[in-house]
């Protein structure tokens, strides 16, 4: 039941749910927006469900952000090798 293949974390069963548990606690957390007003300093902050697009796609643009530094730091395997 212990063995490295079967460990809690990579049975399909739990990762569905904690898939089902992310996606929800998102809704939640936007679907608040509702009951606690959001007053924005700029105006477009103010709109509703802009924090999590902005984290969204604030991580896509690390995401490709992090490609694109990776694409001049790359060095070959044997950078390292004497």
């Amino acid at each position: 039941m212990n063995s490295p293949d079967n460990h809690w974390l990579t049975r399909p069963g739990t990762i569905r749910w904690l898939w089902i548990i992310g996606y929800t606690m998102l809704a939640v957390t936007v679907a608040l927006q509702w009951l606690v007003p959001v007053k924005g300093h700029f105006g477009i902050d103010g709109w509703f469900g802009f924090g999590a697009l902005f984290g969204f796609f604030s991580c896509v643009l690390m995401v490709f952000g992090a490609k694109l530094l990776a694409v001049f730091l790359k060095r070959p395997d044997n950078y390292y090798d004497v």
